[in-house]
């Protein structure tokens, strides 16, 4: 549905003005989305951040790759005596990760005997919490979903559904951080504690030399290294949201609209309230000017002496 949306962005870019209705083969038709003019970009846009398939899949993918997860190691106890040994014990273990509570039997070499060996460790605090963390986080994308689909006037309504969506923003991104870095450290002590190497020295039989014991194969890592990596990317996305989110709230229109105004007002006080260039050019060539214009009286006056003279 998120990659419909985007689509939708492009041509609204490149139609000014009009009706824009896509539909992708062969998703129903309820699926395709709407343009009505170029300045739903920016709605478009924040739908398809914070709705957020791209927030649902890597959420579920995180919990999914954690949470699903079951491996199994092999080790081999081979006694002195043949019939007393043991050349592959199994080793399971699961979600969530209390190893205390997994165990196995190893022969003693000792005849028929053996002994219940328990693995040591309990990393189900932080591997749950990540769990948590990446369950809510996916509900509450599906909840914003429906909110800016079908209740966007109310979501704006007052300012509160913007401040509440930045708050819990905010607190997601940290918990994230957090969750991923307590699992990832989690998930290193699991390796180690479960290494067949590690497990042999549990074993009684393997203390003594005569016995032999070896790993036959490890755990594979693969899918709980990808639900760290997940975790780590979730955060990222969350972290990179907090300012689309932050733009729809209060807070931001308001210091945008404080800014304009201010500039507004420096605009007018250093406006000029006459021009004093020109008016010191005119006055001044006004008075050159009646100063070289010839006086009437001294015109009039110069002839009428002459005449007394004669």
């Amino acid at each position: 549905m998120c990659f419909i949306r985007v689509l939708c962005v492009t041509v609204c870019r490149n139609i000014p003005m009009g009706l824009v209705t896509l539909t992708l083969w062969p998703y129903p038709e309820w699926l395709c989305v709407t343009v009505r003019t170029c300045k739903c970009v920016h709605t478009l846009v924040r739908i398809t951040w914070q709705d957020n398939c791209a927030f649902s899949l890597f959420a579920i993918f995180a919990f999914a790759t954690c949470g699903g997860y079951s491996g199994q190691l092999r080790v081999s106890v081979d006694c002195m005596e043949r019939a007393s040994s043991n050349l592959s014990i199994g080793i399971d273990f699961a979600y969530p990760f209390r190893l205390h509570q997994v165990s196995f039997e190893a022969p003693m070499c000792e005849g028929t005997r053996r002994e219940l060996v328990f693995l040591i460790g309990d990393y189900s605090s932080s591997a749950e919490f990540f769990v948590t963390i990446a369950v809510f986080a996916f509900l509450y994308s599906l909840m914003a979903t429906v909110v800016y689909v079908f209740f966007k006037n109310k979501y704006h309504e007052n300012n509160r559904g913007p401040l509440i969506d930045f708050v819990v923003t905010v607190v997601f991104s940290f918990m994230w951080l957090v969750s991923s870095s307590a699992w990832a450290k989690a998930l290193s002590d699991v390796k180690v504690a479960t290494d067949p190497d590690e497990v042999q020295l549990l074993i009684s039989a393997c203390k003594v030399l005569t016995n032999r014991c070896g790993s036959v194969h490890g755990s594979h890592w693969s899918g709980l290294n990808t639900s760290v990596a997940f975790g780590f990317l979730n955060f990222v996305l969350w972290a990179g949201n907090i300012w689309f989110v932050f733009k729809e709230t209060g807070w931001h229109k308001g210091a945008r609209l404080a800014g304009g105004a201010s500039e507004k007002q420096a605009g007018t006080f250093n406006q000029q309230p006459y021009n004093q260039g020109s008016f010191d050019q005119s006055g001044s060539h006004d008075i050159q000017g009646n100063l070289s214009q010839p006086s009437e009286y001294s015109q009039v006056g110069g002839p009428t002496s002459y005449s007394n003279q004669m």
